[in-house]
C-alpha cells in the first residue's frame, strides 16, 4: 500500500502547480497585451515624428529649390512733345502732351523706334481728330489712352496682337 500513499502525494502537488499557473498565465497574457500597446505607441510615434520631418523637409526643399522670381523691370520709350490742333469748339484750341509707351522688352523697343516715323504720324492724325471737350474727363484721358496703345499696335507690324507695346502713358497733357 506504500503506493497509494504515493500518488496522494502526487495527487497534493497537482494541484498547488495548477493554482501556481494560472495566476503566472494570467500575468503573462497582461505583460503580452501591455507589450502589444507598446509597441503599437511607439510605432505611431515613430510613424508621427517620420510624416512630421517628411512634412517639413519638403516644404523646405521646395522653397529651396524654387527661388523667387526676379521682377523684370519695366522698358519705356519716351516720345518727342506732340502739339497739335484740337478740332474746333468754340474756338481754337492746343493741345500740348508726351506720351510714354511701356514696351515688352529691348526687342519690341527696337521694333518702335524703327517705325517711329509712322507711329508719330498715326499718334498726330489721332490727337488733331480730338475735340476739348473729349478729353477734359479723366473718362476722356483714359479713351485717349486705349486709342493710342491701339493706334501704335497697328502701325507695326507682326501677327501677336500686341506687337510688344502693353500700354500708353500720359506724361504731360496741357489744352489751351
Amino acid at each position: 500500500m506504500p503506493q497509494p500513499q504515493e500518488s496522494k502525494s502526487s495527487n497534493k502537488q497537482a494541484p498547488s502547480e495548477k493554482a501556481d499557473a494560472k495566476p503566472a498565465a494570467k500575468t503573462a497574457r497582461k505583460r503580452g497585451k501591455l507589450m502589444i500597446v507598446m509597441i503599437a505607441l511607439v510605432l505611431l510615434a515613430g510613424a508621427g515624428g517620420g510624416g512630421a520631418w517628411w512634412w517639413m523637409s519638403r516644404d523646405a526643399g521646395t522653397a529651396q529649390a524654387k527661388p523667387a522670381p526676379v521682377a523684370k523691370a519695366p522698358v519705356f520709350l519716351n516720345l518727342e512733345p506732340f502739339t497739335v490742333n484740337l478740332l474746333e469748339e468754340g474756338g481754337e484750341h492746343y493741345l500740348q502732351t508726351s506720351i510714354v509707351f511701356q514696351v515688352a522688352d529691348e526687342k519690341a523697343m527696337e521694333m518702335m523706334k524703327s517705325y517711329l516715323p509712322v507711329i508719330r504720324s498715326r499718334i498726330l492724325m489721332l490727337l488733331s481728330s480730338k475735340k476739348p471737350s473729349d478729353l477734359s474727363s479723366p473718362a476722356g484721358k483714359a479713351k485717349l489712352v486705349e486709342d493710342l496703345t491701339l493706334v501704335v499696335r497697328e502701325a507695326i507690324p507682326g501677327t501677336t496682337p500686341d506687337r510688344g507695346v502693353v500700354q500708353a502713358f500720359l506724361g504731360a497733357f496741357v489744352i489751351q
